[in-house]
């Protein structure tokens, strides 16, 4: 059986009325960027756990996840009520194959992200294989307005840190926002407006693709880049395409 154990609250970030952070000191086992633990919380004498990616490097403690509450979500709406010094519990054994080790090698690496699906990529970013294994590394943010558009300061921190290799993109599909692109990830892989924007083409010969966030514009985004030619990964078959619904 899962190993629990408890985690403290020692920061809470409220961005907005429904997208927070939490910074939580646990004692979980070791796991690679990318990966992710489920967080639960004793709701009405039931447990209610959901997995939830590290936002941050495995070397940093406390943990921090970033979360949205969505209107049916029971462990999110109650999540956002923690304060500093409340307990939540963690699996003790991370989980999760949306990390390098599964990703082949490729001169570039994309990373699609909407709302939260930014932090397994996030924790990705922080290590230093990421910036050895790939020349050129893309990450593409999709929120629906600028409010959502959050960890802007941490990512110029990473543009300044790897000037050379570091592409950031941003969309916001309900606003118009400089230096962003409107609309949706799906009709920009479709038209090529995203990578004419970044100056960097995908290609089935040279480019790694990762999907992290809303499952439509996975779906969506798939079968687009399904039809230019990219395959999925997989371990037997290696491709191009790893994806990882985070909602």
């Amino acid at each position: 059986m899962a190993q629990w154990v408890e985690g403290t609250v020692v920061e809470r970030t409220l961005w907005t009325p429904i997208l927070f952070s939490l910074k939580v000191e646990m004692d979980v086992k070791p796991f690679k960027p990318g990966q992710f633990t489920s967080l639960a919380l004793t709701i009405n004498g039931e447990q209610i756990a959901r997995p939830y990616s590290f936002f941050s490097p495995p070397a940093e403690n406390p943990k921090e996840f970033f979360f949205y509450a969505a209107s049916d979500g029971v462990l999110s709406n109650e999540l956002i009520k923690l304060g500093v010094g409340d307990k939540v519990m963690a699996k003790q054994q991370p989980n999760g194959f949306f990390i390098l080790d599964e990703i082949p090698p490729a001169e570039n690496l994309w990373m699609l992200a909407t709302g939260t699906g930014i932090a397994p990529y996030m924790s990705i970013l922080h290590d230093a294989e990421v910036w050895n294994k790939y020349k050129k590394v893309v990450l593409v943010q999709a929120v629906r307005a600028q409010s959502d558009y959050l960890y802007q300061p941490q990512i110029a921190a990473l543009k300044a840190r790897h000037s050379k290799q570091f592409i950031h993109q941003g969309f916001v599909s309900r606003e118009s926002v400089a230096g962003t692109l409107s609309g949706r990830i799906p009709a920009a892989l479709k038209d090529h407006s995203l990578e004419q924007a970044v100056g960097l083409e995908m290609s089935v010969a040279q480019s790694q693709i990762m999907l992290c966030g809303n499952p439509d514009m996975i779906k969506e985004s798939l079968e687009i880049l399904k039809a230019r030619g990219f395959s999925k990964n997989r371990r037997r078959t290696p491709g191009q395409l790893t994806s990882e619904a985070y909602w």
